[in-house]
């Protein structure tokens, strides 16, 4: 019997860290021929480096999927693209290069519907003590006076109403997922670089990152579209967390700080790049 194929997933490459590219190259490689990989967001802040390490993951692998987040939104005044536009040219570099998007038809692998999804956060996913009542807008208020403040909010919130786009894309997400999960369609995975669930928030060492780290209206959608697994990062806390029976893995790289903490057994137990799903072999 020979090996069947894998679908790999990786996120939070920050390859323009230090070490992080030559991780990367040394181990975000196919172990059969056919292999996928999803990479869920946060690879790069320009886009050029971006589609630097797509295209170079691209010639390793059969299929590249990839998802955006936060970092890959990072921009300047002076920058061409921002906000919405900066998504529209990151999702057009990637078409160019073959790699897919939540923008492109969900593609199926082993008898799963693998969804790339793209939904932002909106603020509500509040910390503890916030006032009843506060509005998004004071609640980061709030979360600044505090000391904690997403770099987000000067490089992506002077240039779009984050809130307001989460909004859309849920909405749009919504009727896409609903098509492709019915009761008698293929179960699911669900791949999104922010968490769609408020309970991966909870090992978070500062409460308020939360708001910035998904919506409350995500929060049934793995039981609701039939996921068997749903891949996320952002939060770089590589774990795994069940909820309703399913489980939401964080599959990040992240910086060498925390590499340092839990890069080595992950690697060691054949868990980074983790593996989604395996076909069996014929």
């Amino acid at each position: 019997m020979t090996a069947g194929r894998t679908l790999w997933a990786v996120s939070d490459l920050h390859v323009a860290a230090r070490g992080n590219r030559e991780l990367v190259d040394r181990y975000v490689r196919p172990t059969a021929p056919g292999d996928w990989l999803i990479v869920v967001g946060d690879v790069a802040e320009r886009p050029g480096d971006v589609a630097a390490a797509l295209e170079e993951l691209r010639r390793r692998f059969a299929t590249v999927i990839w998802v955006p987040g936060n970092h890959e939104l990072f921009a300047r005044a002076d920058d061409p693209t921002r906000g919405r536009r900066r998504y529209d040219h990151l999702v057009d570099l990637c078409r160019g290069l073959g790699v897919l998007t939540p923008e492109d038809p969900y593609p199926s692998f082993a008898g799963h519907t693998v969804a790339p999804l793209f939904t932002l956060y909106d603020h509500s996913w509040r910390p503890a003590g916030s006032p009843p009542g506060a509005t998004a807008a004071e609640a980061v208020a709030a979360a600044v006076d505090r000391g904690v403040m997403f770099t987000d909010e000067v490089a992506i919130a002077p240039y779009v109403d984050v809130p307001a786009w989460c909004a859309d894309r849920v909405r749009t997400t919504v009727g896409r997922l609903a098509a492709v999960a019915g009761p008698s369609s293929p179960p699911t995975v669900l791949v999104n670089h922010w968490p769609l669930v408020r309970e991966t928030t909870r090992r978070l060492a500062v409460p308020e990152v939360a708001l910035w780290s998904g919506t409350e209206h995500t929060q049934e959608w793995a039981r609701r579209f039939r996921a068997a697994v749903v891949v996320h990062g952002h939060l770089h806390i590589p774990v795994e967390t069940v909820v309703d029976g399913v489980p939401h893995v964080e599959v990040s790289l992240g910086y060498p700080r925390e590499q340092a903490r839990s890069l080595a057994p992950r690697i060691a137990a054949g868990l980074w790049p983790y593996p989604v799903l395996r076909e069996t072999g014929r």
